[in-house]
This record gives structure tokens, C-alpha cells and sequence, in this order.
């Protein structure tokens, strides 16, 4: 369709045109999504099982044409959730679950494995996962859920052979680097810099995609604090970040970013469009993809802004992988 503008007008009105619709132009990519087992019903929040047949019937309804799909199997080690003798069976059988509805839609959706990798058998699994071609792409990593908490030494010790474990493989890792919410775990300036001087430099080979600009969802000081360190850091060209990426999914939720709109903007700049990927996070009521696009774009950036980030593609998924 583009293509046939670009012939009927001049040039300069063919890129506004261009950047009103940058869904179909960038054959968008969902960098942040999860699906929901029967049997995660038990740790998530959700009146019914998310499956990849319903993933894709709402991607198709806002025009998304792949999605990085995150397993939620952390969720089985929640320290809050009482996890029982048979959490790591439960793990292993959310990853897997995961692994076969991917493998219905190999065109569209890519899978990541996940853990709490403050468990024994995070490397174990991890080390299964690499050699599932349906996981192997990337690792998913959940700090608040995991309750990881980056002023106790040891918690960065393991995270941080986690890390290591993840760049042998070869596995993109995302990560959701808020600490616990509910729990009022330390969180800011000071928790991003463990991340960037101690976890970073032991993958220095993969992407490591941050979710929701660092934050929980929404954009508040706390997250700006922390997504400040590593917007200074990329600004300064620090080695340490030469992969770092972000998702912006959860931002735009109302009511939870507005009073923050200027900084919000002020970082995605310093971090630079080209890192910022798009994202919808889980398709329950409310945030479909189709509706959080329609949040998505209230944000206060331009309509090439808007398409810079949504034709970025993350180099985990570039066909030379």
C-alpha cells in the first residue's frame, strides 16, 4: 500500500503519510507478551488461560505481525505464592507449555524461557531451554516476582551467573528489573548501578532488554531514577551498555504517567529511539493490543518518533540468529 503513495505524491507528503500508520508500515512486533497456561491460573491474576490461538486473534486485530512471547513460569517460584516441593516440575511444565503453543505459529511468535534465578535449578533449566528451538532465543527474568533484591550481595551473585549463563547460550535476556512493588523493596539510582557495573559486564555478548523503561508499569520518580543511570550511561557511551535495550510496555496505562510525561520524554530521548522497543505486555481486558495501542499513542511524541520505535526490531530476532 505504501509503496503505491509514494508513486502518487511527493516525496515529503509520502513519510507524513507513512508516519500516520506506522502499525502496518513497520510490520510491528510485539516485543513483550505472555501467555497464560490452566495451570498458571494458580500464581496469575486471570480469570482464564491465555493461549497462543487467542494471542494471535487480538495481534491480527491491531495489525501486529510477530510477538516475543515470554513464559511466565517464574510465577511457580513467587516466595509470596508458597511455592511447593514440586516447583521446579511446575516450572519445567510452564516452559514447556509455552514451547509447544509457540511452536503452532513458528511464523509469528518467538518464545523465551524463564526462571528465578535465585533457585538451584535455574542453570539446569536454562541449560534445557537452550536446546529447545522454540525457547532458546532468549531468557525471561522477573526481579519483582522473583523478589531479587540487588542490595543483598548474594542475590547479585546469582543473578549475575545467571547473566553469564544466558551469553553462553547465546540467549537474549528480558528483564523485569523492578523490585517487588508490594513488598516495598529498595528500588531506584542506586539498584540500576549494581545492574550496570556488576550484571551487564557478564553479558556482553547478548542483548539485554529491560522491560517497561526499567519501571513496574506506568512512569513514576522512582522509575525515573533508575532509568536515568542508564540513560546517562548510553549518552556517555559507556561500554557496559553497548546492548542494552528497553521495552515500553506498561507505560502508557492512565492516570500512571502523565504527571511525568516531561521526564518520561526527556529519558526516551537520551536513551535514543533506535533502543526503545515496542511492547503490549499480557492481553487481558483492558490492555489488548489493540487497546493499548490506543493508550500507546497519547504519549507526547511525534508521529516519527512513534515510527522509529515501532519499526525497531530487536537484534535477537535479526535472520542472522
Amino acid at each position: 500500500m505504501h509503496g503505491t503513495l509514494r508513486g502518487q505524491i511527493p516525496s515529503i507528503l509520502a513519510a507524513w503519510a507513512i508516519a500516520l500508520v506506522p502499525a502496518e508500515a513497520a510490520n510491528l512486533i510485539d516485543h513483550h507478551q505472555h501467555l497464560l497456561s490452566p495451570q498458571a491460573l494458580s500464581v496469575f491474576s486471570s480469570l482464564k488461560p491465555i493461549t497462543a490461538a487467542d494471542l494471535i486473534a487480538q495481534m491480527d486485530a491491531a495489525e501486529i505481525d510477530r510477538a516475543v512471547v515470554l513464559s511466565g513460569a517464574y510465577g511457580f517460584s513467587n516466595p509470596f505464592k508458597n511455592p511447593g516441593p514440586d516447583e521446579y516440575t511446575r516450572v519445567r511444565a510452564e516452559n514447556d507449555w509455552v514451547s509447544a503453543q509457540v511452536a503452532k505459529y513458528p511464523r509469528r511468535l518467538i518464545g523465551f524461557c524463564s526462571v528465578n534465578p535465585l533457585r538451584d535449578y535455574a542453570m539446569r533449566e536454562i541449560e534445557r531451554c537452550s536446546k529447545d528451538p522454540n525457547l532458546r532465543t532468549g531468557l525471561k527474568l522477573h526481579f519483582g516476582n522473583s523478589d531479587v533484591n540487588l542490595d543483598i550481595d548474594e542475590h547479585v551473585e546469582h543473578t549475575r551467573a545467571v547473566f553469564a549463563a544466558a551469553n553462553a547460550y547465546g540467549m537474549a535476556i528480558v528483564v523485569h528489573a523492578r523490585a517487588n512493588i508490594d513488598h516495598n523493596r529498595p528500588y531506584g539510582a542506586k539498584q540500576a548501578r549494581v545492574f550496570l557495573e556488576r550484571l551487564l559486564p557478564a553479558a556482553p555478548d547478548i542483548t539485554v532488554q529491560i522491560a517497561h523503561l526499567a519501571g513496574g508499569g506506568g512512569y513514576d520518580r522512582t522509575t525515573d531514577e533508575a532509568l536515568s543511570v542508564y540513560a546517562d550511561a548510553i549518552e556517555s557511551g559507556d561500554p557496559r551498555a553497548r546492548h542494552l535495550y528497553f521495552d515500553a510496555s506498561g507505560i502508557p496505562i492512565t492516570g500512571m504517567w502523565e504527571q511525568n510525561a516531561a521526564l518520561l520524554t526527556k529519558r526516551m530521548h537520551q536513551i535514543g529511539m533506535g533502543r526503545i522497543l515496542f511492547g503490549c505486555d499480557s492481553p487481558i481486558p483492558g490492555n489488548s493490543p489493540r487497546e493499548f495501542l490506543e493508550h500507546w499513542h497519547k504519549l507526547p511524541l511525534t508521529n516519527e518518533e512513534f515510527w522509529r520505535i515501532e519499526s525497531n526490531v530487536a537484534p535477537y530476532l535479526s535472520p542472522a540468529r
